[in-house]
């Protein structure tokens, strides 16, 4: 697999989940934002987009000023970091600039991790600006994709504003590769029967016992969630 830095979106308000923390929300026993962290593992560097309160050791926080801005606004303020972040001395390193791949990638999403190497490696083929898992049902998900990096920031420079855009809105005119879902990848955490399928779904993947994804709030009545917003 080839090299990639990651941007993982943490810093959405969980509506359908009665506004629990999303990313603390636990399924097979681990955090939704543990799971996406580990599926970028790889990455040369990953920067977490949510408040400080989700930082994990050795992961950078970042946040769109102000919060809230939904998802394409994350992914900006993650690309900020990076670029801001890629010189040794803390200055732009601009040879990354159009030869790198950004992995984007939503913290709900647990079974990400089967098709990271896959969309990578995709985005690094000649002729592309990156690459998107696409769910059985033909649906592009655009926050489990990997972009070349020149092709992300000139996307988010022609946008006249990157708060409370669709992701759509951002990808429309990039060349991406679809990657056929293997196998449920696709699935993510919006609303409580999704967690209580995934942990179920996951434990017995890893073999495990029966449990119960936990959360620090009671469950609301199930619903979709908002995918204008970050995850």
């Amino acid at each position: 697999m080839g090299s990639f830095d990651a941007v993982v979106l943490a810093g959405g308000a969980g509506r359908r989940l009665g506004g629990v923390v999303k990313p603390e929300v636990e399924v097979a026993g681990r955090a939704l934002v543990d799971h996406a962290l580990g599926a970028v593992a790889g990455a040369e560097r990953r920067v977490l987009v949510g408040p400080a309160t989700l930082a994990r050791p050795g992961v950078p926080t970042t946040l769109e000023d102000p919060p809230g801005g939904g998802p394409v606004a994350g992914i900006d303020a993650g690309l900020a970091f990076l670029t801001a972040d890629a010189g040794t001395d803390g200055s732009p390193d601009a040879s990354r600039d159009d030869v790198g791949v950004v992995v984007v990638l939503a913290c709900d999403v647990p079974r990400a991790g089967a098709v990271v190497e896959a969309l990578v490696e995709a985005a690094g083929r000649p002729g592309v600006d990156g690459a998107r898992l696409v769910d059985a049902a033909g649906h592009p998900q655009h926050l489990v994709a990997a972009y070349r990096r020149g092709a992300l920031a000139a996307a988010l420079g022609r946008l006249a504003s990157v708060r409370d855009v669709p992701v759509r809105a951002l990808v429309v005119g990039l060349r991406l590769v679809d990657v056929a879902d293997p196998g449920d990848v696709a699935a993510d955490a919006d609303t409580w029967p999704d967690v209580h399928r995934l942990d179920t779904e996951l434990r017995a993947d890893a073999g495990a016992g029966p449990g119960v994804a936990r959360s620090d709030q009671p469950a609301p009545e199930a619903g979709r969630d908002d995918r204008g917003s970050t995850p």
